[in-house]
């Protein structure tokens, strides 16, 4: 019996053919990307993929930290997001939240909406502003992977574009616990290689991963 290959009846039109063949695609190309953190971190030139391993995010983290923060229309905010690794892992994985990150340098929010529009996922956007700048009350929950770190680590600092001091780092981590302790309670944050001096004693450990490097909270 000769077999005759399936064709759509009534015929598709050729344009939705393209869709239908993008989206297929965008499937497909997203799910290659989120596999794992080599893969991923070819969306980014050379230079910011070797910055990866000290200041992005590896994919496990993100999968499991917006696993925790994600809710239905919830608004998770990434305290200096970087190249916009986690959100993108975050909006990947939960398509129902919304993950937006806030990052004083322009180059990297540059490379984050670069990466976004690769990926089209739409429930990401990218805030280039000092955290200082930010309404917290414009957000439900909070991501930080201890982005203050580099003003007090002068061999590991992203570049020198912005300013960096101890005195910062003192003034940004004061300046995150007094917006958190303003949170309403149920409100969750995840803290990736933290002291833990920016939470507030309001907010009670609820899980811990990665041998105690993550951490969950969520506010009394």
């Amino acid at each position: 019996m000769k077999a005759y290959p399936f064709f759509h009846f009534p015929p598709l039109p050729d344009d939705l053919n393209q869709v239908m063949a993008l989206k297929l695609k965008k499937v497909h190309l997203n799910a290659s990307l989120f596999n794992n953190d080599v893969a991923f971190d070819w969306l980014y030139p050379e230079h910011f993929q070797l910055l990866s391993l000290k200041h992005w995010t590896p994919l496990a983290i993100a999968r499991k930290a917006a696993e925790f923060l994600a809710e239905p229309d919830a608004r998770v905010l990434d305290i200096g997001s970087g190249v916009g690794k986690f959100c993108l892992a975050g909006g990947y994985h939960f398509p129902e939240t919304h993950f937006f990150g806030a990052e004083q340098r322009h180059e990297l929010i540059c490379q984050a909406e670069e990466a976004k529009c690769y990926t089209a996922l739409f429930n990401v956007n990218f805030i280039y502003a000092n955290i200082t700048q930010i309404n917290f009350k414009e957000f439900d929950h909070f991501y930080f992977y201890n982005s203050f770190y580099e003003n007090i680590d002068p061999d590991n600092q992203i570049d020198d574009t912005i300013e960096l001091s101890e005195s910062l780092y003192a003034y940004y981590t004061l300046y995150l616990f007094k917006a958190l302790d303003e949170k309403p309670a149920g409100t969750r944050l995840v803290t990736f290689h933290s002291f833990e001096q920016e939470i507030p004693p309001s907010f009670k450990l609820a899980d811990m991963a990665c041998n105690g490097l993550m951490k969950m909270w969520i506010k009394a």
